[in-house]
């Protein structure tokens, strides 16, 4: 004998009609993004596209600074013993008109550190840095990079060339050289012909002729984002040409 249920149907149809709405419903469920048993993977996920979200936001950002925004960082110690007891000279505020190009990285640390160190970029334009800084001048031959960051520390423009420049550029360049905060020397491997560095701040040039490489020099050569500005750039590590 057959039961039938109170809305007059067989128990075998009742369970017919239910394997069927399951059929139905759980590919539907699915399609619109439903939970899974333990209800965690779509949190998980949302929280992954959230955080790369935020990470690209965070990129973009540092990628947009300006050199006017660089001012010095919470880790960066701008606590300086007078070098050779001379007094600072005065720092000149960031321009807020760079050059065309200019590059600004966000501020890391500045502590004396003995050894060989990794840096994020070549040239490096800021970081941890060997107790003596390397003397402004013109350099026929490469300096450690850990010397160099030093000298910006203390405000230099570090301008670096390629080797194979003619000489008529290497002769513009020996100029800058005579110059007060100015380190000049060959950089092997370097993205271009002509690269000025300041305390995180960089401009990649084809030409030692270019008028930007004049307008960097003047505008940051000690200025009040290096930490130490001001504190000489002589006195410290290197011969350069006199």
């Amino acid at each position: 004998m057959t039961r039938e249920n109170p809305f007059g149907m067989s128990t075998h149809g009742a369970k017919v009609v239910a394997a069927i709405l399951a059929c139905i419903f759980v590919p539907v469920l699915a399609a619109c993004g439903g939970e899974s048993s333990t209800g965690s993977a779509p949190e998980d996920t949302q929280k992954h596209q959230t955080t790369g979200e935020e990470a690209q936001t965070e990129t973009t950002a540092e990628d947009a600074l300006e050199p006017a925004e660089a001012t010095i960082g919470p880790k960066e110690s701008s606590n300086m013993v007078p070098a050779g007891g001379k007094k600072p000279d005065p720092a000149q505020p960031p321009p807020e008109n760079p050059p065309q190009g200019v590059e600004t990285f966000p501020a890391t640390t500045n502590r004396i550190v003995e050894g060989d160190l990794e840096y994020e970029r070549r040239p490096p334009t800021n970081g941890d840095h060997a107790p003596l800084w390397q003397n402004c001048g013109f350099y026929e031959k490469p300096v450690r990079d850990e010397n160099a960051v030093h000298s910006l520390d203390h405000g230099a423009v570090w301008i670096t060339y390629r080797k194979e420049l003619l000489e008529d550029q290497l002769e513009v360049l020996r100029n800058y050289g005579d110059e007060n905060y100015v380190l000049v020397s060959p950089y092997p491997g370097q993205r271009a012909p002509v690269i000025a560095t300041a305390w995180r701040n960089q401009l990649r040039l084809d030409s030692a002729d270019d008028s930007r490489l004049r307008q960097f020099v003047d505008q940051f050569r000690v200025t009040e984002t290096a930490p130490l500005s001001g504190n000489g750039c002589t006195g410290g590590l290197g011969n350069p040409r006199v």
